[in-house]
């Protein structure tokens, strides 16, 4: 097993482009069903069968942890089953009928449309710090981007007269992301004049840049949207992540 498991994670590393912190939880739940295995004498990834893996569900929840974290800890063997089989290691998946429990899901807490338009009118359009809040916002608002995808988003990628941006997100998988008319104009507006007073050279790659003309933090960001909740008085926590589940 740690042969497999070893072998697994150097390939989702370098084939699949996975993030560290997803490698890391693999690893740690892979660790488990490693150590659970061996108190039953089995080392063999060939010796597991779906009648086992499903005894290693029951005893997730019989030790207290979660449906959400089983099913965090099957989604983790199943790809290393899944990677065991592709690589000939094994001829069948053993994990492939193993049944998922299911966490109950709670709604994300959202702003109400009217609040969204309030927080939008917060920015002072008539400097260049407030144009380019004014444009993240309803870039983040009209297409659901991530954070880092917003505060990341590089001019090559920008295709208005197309009606859509590209962006590189988690695994950095490119996706197609369509915006509207309203985002696009005030990327537009933004691009043509604003932006040259904060990267007067024009040589930052970034769409929406800092004051220094480089790439503009998400904690900078988070506390733009802070900033803009108090002035317009919406008592609901909010952030970023917040605006994104109201998109």
């Amino acid at each position: 097993m740690d042969a497999a498991i070893e072998g697994y994670l150097a390939w989702a590393r370098i084939e699949k482009g996975l993030s560290e912190n997803t490698l890391s939880n693999y690893s740690r739940d892979l660790e488990l069903l490693k150590r659970w295995l061996q108190d039953r004498k089995i080392d063999d990834p060939a010796s597991v069968n779906r009648a086992l893996l499903s005894e290693y569900m029951a005893w997730l929840l019989d030790t207290g942890r979660s449906m959400r974290t089983a099913a965090r800890h099957r989604a983790a063997y199943r790809q290393l089953f899944r990677f065991l089989v592709r690589e000939g290691v094994l001829e069948s998946d053993p994990s492939l009928l193993v049944e998922a429990p299911r966490p109950s899901m709670t709604l994300p807490s959202v702003l109400s449309e009217e609040e969204v338009e309030l927080l939008l009118s917060m920015p002072d359009a008539t400097t260049s710090i407030g144009q380019r809040d004014l444009a993240m916002l309803e870039t983040l608002y009209a297409t659901g981007l991530r954070v880092t995808e917003l505060v990341q988003l590089r001019r090559e990628n920008l295709h208005l007269d197309a009606g859509y941006i590209m962006v590189r997100g988690k695994g950095n998988k490119e996706r197609v992301i369509p915006i509207g008319d309203r985002a696009s104009a005030l990327i537009r507006v933004w691009l043509s004049g604003y932006r040259g007073e904060l990267d007067p050279g024009g040589q930052s790659p970034w769409v929406f840049v800092s004051p220094k003309g480089g790439c503009l933090s998400r904690g900078a960001f988070w506390y733009r949207i802070k900033h803009y909740a108090r002035l317009a008085d919406i008592r609901k926590p909010i952030s970023p992540h917040k605006l994104r589940h109201s998109f």
